[in-house]
């Protein structure tokens, strides 16, 4: 019985699971020293810790929100972490909300714990597999006001592009985040967003784009031939000058197919009379290169037509 529990746990069990299935605390604690259990936050275990490599991130978070309570949820980096949303920066921390907790979490314990003392309204909060967190409006409202431009930005198109967060919560947004500290330039964030983008990289070369002067006036451009063929889809587009600009992203873009794919849909808008840029996440952290390089396909372009 405790093993199919935790199989629907990320094989977490909390102690109480574990003496409801007719396990003492002794044999948990026999079940740790030999083994086989591990004790990943206080009352919360790994099932079968031999067989895993390290202790999954989901286990790590599901145990840490158990381990505080009935009334602990995930909230900032960590509610977007469950969402799957991109944006903040990936670390160890495991954020939660307790209400009514006060002291800082004992650091043997938790040591990858910050607890956070949030106003929470009725009704945002939900479950993510099984644990409880910031439903994915109010995760972006307390994150927005934190975060950077750069990253605000990529959360919230990634929000919008996962359709978690739709149009017609935009309003919601606003309200969430005014009179609140960040307030400004969180709604300078909401102003930027873009739910078209598909990663954090076409985030970045876009807002490089715009503080560059050279904004594209279309994302995802479909390029087609005269037969409406399609020849391509730009990932950033410039349409009075035929260009287009691609993020290369090593996940998508290393593998062998994906590398002959990207060749022969490129020499096919080439030939088309299209020029198509590459831009990868190291170009983005030159805040003049990417504008530069559309400026000066811009004048090709237009030595071109002359």
């Amino acid at each position: 019985m405790v093993r199919r529990v935790a199989a629907s746990q990320d094989w977490v069990v909390t102690l109480a699971q574990a003496r409801e299935a007719g396990f003492s605390v002794h044999e948990v604690h026999r079940f740790c020293r030999a083994g086989r259990w591990r004790a990943v936050a206080r009352g919360a275990y790994l099932v079968d810790a031999d067989l895993h490599d390290g202790v999954p991130r989901r286990a790590q978070v599901r145990a840490a929100v158990a381990s505080f309570g009935p009334r602990a949820a995930a909230v900032l980096a960590t509610a977007a972490e469950l969402h799957r949303l991109a944006g903040p920066r990936a670390t160890d921390e495991i954020h939660l909300s307790v209400p009514g907790f006060a002291a800082k979490p004992n650091r043997r314990e938790h040591p990858q714990v910050v607890v956070h003392q949030l106003s929470i309204e009725p009704g945002q909060l939900g479950y993510v597999e099984g644990i409880l967190a910031t439903n994915p409006v109010c995760t972006v409202a307390d994150l927005i006001l934190r975060l950077d431009r750069y990253p605000a930005v990529c959360l919230l198109d990634s929000a919008l592009n996962r359709r978690l967060v739709l149009d017609g919560d935009l309003p919601e947004l606003h309200r969430l985040v005014r009179g609140r500290r960040g307030a400004l330039a969180a709604r300078d964030h909401l102003a930027e967003a873009d739910g078209r983008a598909q990663s954090p990289l076409e985030t970045r070369a876009r807002l490089c784009c715009v503080d560059g002067r050279v904004p594209p006036d279309v994302l995802q451009l479909e390029v087609r031939d005269h037969d409406g063929y399609l020849l391509g889809i730009g990932d950033l587009g410039w349409r009075r000058h035929r260009i287009i600009a691609e993020a290369d992203g090593r996940e998508v873009h290393s593998a062998p197919d994906a590398v002959f794919a990207d060749r022969r849909r490129q020499n096919r808008l080439l030939n088309a009379g299209w020029i198509v840029l590459r831009f990868t996440w190291s170009d983005t952290l030159r805040p003049d290169y990417i504008p530069d390089t559309v400026r000066q396909a811009m004048r090709t372009a237009r030595i071109r037509r002359s």
